[in-house]
């Protein structure tokens, strides 16, 4: 079904296209948006996706520039495709299709979309699985990041990341992402030692622990769901688990805390997002919470896989053989992974 478009707060966009502008916007900006050094102003990363697009030659855009709808012989609408292990195109970030200063602005806006604290983790991540940032990895950017209607894509193993801008309409972080590491071997220990994203896994297992035992019935499942399976059910869907919503008050709090280390990796205007997507839909009451028996390591009660559902919230955390993490988010149901 379409989804009907409408307006959802202040544009993210804003983007700056020329160098003068930029200097010139700068100048109104308050210090504590000036780097470091007081002299560069920090960029939203929006404004560095135009700033690349700007600099791409007409060659270089025939390989990774599409149009906004553009389609895939093998993977349908290609904006807005995920998988676990993928490249949305040819030439890796470190090649020599890129110039310096290009890919100086890539990880710029990669460093945009990430919380600052979280640089290092994702680069620990990215070391482990494909030998560092801009190895095995590539972006495509759609649309015209001189207009309303434009994303920026990185992909590569155990990543899917989007910056959008708020083009796309109702999704959080541009549409489905993914994210994953296998820090100590393809098959991890139960501890997953040296995963950066295994405490999240940690703060669920802290809410399944104060589960009473009728609860637990509930909220405990055999057989985990296909990891890719992240499309929504809509509200009156049956969603595996136990609501939310019958959690006890002290029960919600520690759910509260799961819910913020999920989003705490990316910056602040997507932690947003995702949270005015959700109250959109009936807030964290509104899902449900589940935890799964099978390919427990270690079999030793710590769940490896769980996941968080709502009528157009995934949250689908997979820490078996490691960790693969399946997101999307709405504020509404309608929107499909094709869209």
């Amino acid at each position: 079904m379409a989804v009907p478009s409408h307006h959802r707060g202040v544009s993210r966009r804003g983007f700056l296209q020329t160098t003068a502008g930029t200097a010139l916007a700068a100048t109104a900006m308050p210090s504590s948006l000036w780097a470091e050094n007081g002299n560069v102003p920090k960029a939203d990363p929006e404004s560095t996706v135009g700033r690349l697009f700007n600099s791409l030659t007409a060659e270089q855009q025939k390989d990774i520039c599409f149009n906004w709808n553009h389609q895939d012989p093998q993977r349908g609408l290609l904006r807005t495709f995920i998988a676990n292990n993928w490249n949305i195109t040819k030439p890796e970030i470190n090649s020599d299709f890129y110039t310096p200063e290009q890919r100086a602005l890539i990880r710029e806006i990669f460093e945009g979309i990430i919380q600052s604290d979280w640089h290092a983790r994702i680069d620990k991540q990215l070391k482990d699985d494909s030998g560092g940032f801009g190895n095995e990895q590539s972006i495509a950017i759609f649309g015209d990041p001189g207009t309303d209607q434009f994303e920026f894509v990185m992909t590569g193993r155990h990543m899917t990341l989007r910056c959008d801008g708020n083009s796309a309409p109702h999704v959080a972080f541009g549409g489905p992402i993914f994210y994953g590491h296998a820090a100590d071997g393809f098959h991890e220990e139960s501890d997953h030692p040296g995963n950066v994203f295994w405490p999240q896994a940690v703060a669920a297992n802290r809410v399944a622990a104060m589960l009473s035992g009728k609860q637990q019935k509930q909220a405990l499942l055999s057989t985990s769901p296909e990891e890719s399976a992240v499309a929504f059910g809509g509200p009156t869907a049956e969603r595996p688990g136990m609501p939310v919503s019958e959690l006890s008050a002290d029960q919600k709090v520690e759910m509260q805390n799961v819910l913020k280390t999920l989003v705490e990796p990316y910056r602040q205007a997507d932690q947003d997002e995702v949270m005015s997507c959700l109250e959109a839909q009936g807030g964290i009451d509104a899902c449900h919470l589940a935890f799964y028996r099978d390919d427990d390591i270690g079999d030793d009660g710590v769940w490896d896989n769980w996941r968080l559902e709502g009528p157009a919230f995934v949250w689908y955390f997979r820490g078996s053989p490691h960790v693969h993490v399946w997101v999307h988010v709405a504020d509404d149901h309608r929107v499909t992974l094709n869209a």
